[in-house]
């Protein structure tokens, strides 16, 4: 099967966009409702409905795909897949019930194991992040489905976007922190780098924001020494691969793989 790179990010660009769209009708209607799924994780209509769209748009780049709401593939089917999407259709689903803005939708191609593409986007900061397969990682503010009618191809939507990582001037060490996630052992590591950093800052953000803090050069480090999936962090992966940057397994320091039989990840460092 042939694969035009620059196509499936073009299609994956048009399917978190075209999913932010439907995200924003839930969060600004004046309730939705919230389920509970087996690993009492909460599940909301903006979860099903942004699934559903990216599935039909994804669907005709005949590549399979996995997904947080689609992720009873048993192994011995997956373990053949070399190439395919692999989606977190709400990305934060607790920011978004809090209504706090920070959510967002992660799409990500995977090839051998490894995120060749990778697209972010919050639909309610309008900020898309994504890897370009030869020239790096993009950033472009205020941009939404009906933006994106005018950027007919990849090259239109690179030239309105900024280069990653941004150059600005930054005088701490920053470490990235999950808002809803913080865990014993991430403080007792934060200790230890203020240590080392006695001037450290420390940012709290949802969802996969933490991972584009990273690639933009906002945060230095971001650990997460607690539970996270691998459509989490797979599209973020490819934004700071992209950068220059790693995230790598804290016990081993191996650079994270994926696709593995159990879908948890370790416990892992992103670093710029």
């Amino acid at each position: 099967m042939d694969i035009n790179l620059h196509e499936l990010l073009f299609n994956s660009i048009y399917a978190a966009l075209s999913a932010g769209e439907k995200i924003i009708e839930v969060y600004n209607s004046s309730d939705f409702e919230i389920q509970m799924k087996s690993d009492r994780s909460p599940l909301t209509l903006a979860d099903i409905r942004a699934h559903q769209i990216i599935k039909e748009i994804l669907k005709k780049t005949r590549l399979p795909l996995l997904s947080e709401e689609g992720a009873d593939i048993p192994y011995d089917e997956r373990k053949l897949w070399e190439t395919f999407w692999i989606v977190d259709p709400v990305d934060g689903t607790k920011e978004f019930i809090k209504r706090n803005d920070e959510f967002t939708v992660n799409i990500a191609l995977l090839m051998n194991r490894k995120p060749k593409l990778g697209v972010i986007y919050a639909p309610v900061l309008k900020e898309l992040y994504f890897t370009d397969p030869v020239s790096g990682a993009y950033k472009i503010g205020n941009i939404d489905l009906k933006g994106l009618e005018d950027l007919k191809d990849i090259q239109a939507i690179i030239n309105n976007a900024v280069t990653l990582p941004v150059d600005k001037p930054k005088d701490n060490y920053c470490v990235a922190v999950s808002r809803s996630h913080l865990s014993f052992f991430t403080k007792r590591f934060i200790k230890k780098l203020k240590r080392e950093h006695p001037r450290l800052e420390i940012i709290s953000a949802g969802s996969s924001l933490k991972l584009c803090m990273i690639a933009e050069g906002v945060a230095d480090i971001y650990p997460r020494f607690g539970p996270t999936m691998e459509w989490d962090i797979a599209a973020g992966h490819a934004l700071i691969l992209a950068t220059g940057g790693s995230i790598k397994e804290m016990k081993t320091n191996i650079e994270m793989e994926y696709n593995k039989p159990e879908l948890l990840n370790p416990w892992f460092v992103a670093i710029k």
